[in-house]
């Protein structure tokens, strides 16, 4: 295989960068590395890799350089395989494909090569962007916004919560207006809304546990205006999991999905900002062949 992996030296575990790159030479040793030094090189170098006919590109890094390759990726989906080494704090999308944070079990597994193919998620906003994982708008947008790397390095896994503390004064209710396919528009009041296409955000907090990465199908949350003791319920149940059937939270599937609301809802996607105008997401169903981990009975 000819293999590329994008590297960023400054992910939440690379702070050992030398003893990485010795890992990585050691068992992938044919393989070219770049290392990202400014925001939008892992997009660019993934757009020139794919160009230079690599067949599997790796990400190297958080969610966020994740986020960089699959939109370096999205010129022909088809072109490349993705391969994904968590080196992050979160690594969301790893939970989700059975990726393990250990480097050197991670390199086992991209040279085991077993792939799946899995959906990706087209986000229309100010500008378009493409994610695999989840996108959140509104509080959790808000918290993402508050996740400054200097908490998830001091904070490490409870980042989130961190951050989540540092947002609550600032929550709004938003007017929102939000449509599923085909059917009539809806018209709520509302917190949060989450599109997710795997199961893990904000560190491992399972947002969609149902959530299948093939289905062709956005899973939604929504989380309607309500009183802050009510909130903090929700807010437990969404830590646990246990929220799919809280009559507390609103759950949807479907394969397009467009929110607009005032004040404008700032969403991200895998993390990264895309704007506060209104969002239409759609499933670009099974477009891009993943290297995945075995299942956790294996």
């Amino acid at each position: 295989m000819r293999i590329q992996i994008v590297l960023n030296p400054n992910a939440g575990s690379a702070d050992e960068i030398e003893a990485i790159r010795a890992t990585l030479q050691r068992h992938l040793p044919e393989a070219l590395i770049r290392e990202t030094a400014h925001p939008g090189d892992a997009q660019r170098f993934a757009r020139e890799a794919l160009a230079a006919g690599a067949e599997v590109i790796v990400a190297a890094g958080g969610d966020g350089t994740l986020n960089e390759v699959v939109n370096g990726l999205a010129d022909d989906f088809g072109r490349a395989c993705l391969g994904l080494l968590p080196l992050g704090t979160g690594n969301d999308f790893a939970r989700t494909i059975n990726i393990p944070a250990e480097l050197e079990a991670a390199c086992a597994i991209l040279r085991a090569n077993q792939r799946r193919a899995v959906d990706v998620v087209r986000v229309q906003s100010d500008r378009t962007r493409y994610f695999i994982n989840v996108s959140a708008g509104g509080f959790t947008g808000l918290v993402d916004e508050k996740l400054t790397d200097e908490i998830k390095k001091s904070w490490g896994p409870l980042a989130y919560l961190r951050s989540a503390a540092e947002a609550l004064p600032e929550m709004v209710a938003y007017e929102a207006t939000i449509s599923f396919d085909d059917q009539p528009p809806q018209r709520m009041r509302v917190y949060s809304v989450v599109v997710a296409n795997a199961r893990y955000a904000g560190g491992g907090i399972p947002v969609a546990p149902q959530a299948e990465i093939d289905d062709g199908l956005l899973d939604v949350l929504i989380v309607p205006a309500a009183s802050l003791p009510a909130l903090v319920i929700v807010a437990a149940q969404i830590l646990l999991g246990q929220h799919t059937d809280s009559d507390q939270v609103i759950m949807r599937r479907a394969r397009r999905v467009a929110v607009a609301s005032q004040p404008g809802m700032w969403f991200n996607a895998d993390g990264e900002l895309v704007g506060n105008q209104p969002a239409t997401f759609e499933v670009v169903p099974r477009a891009l062949q993943v290297i995945v981990g075995p299942p956790p009975d294996d």
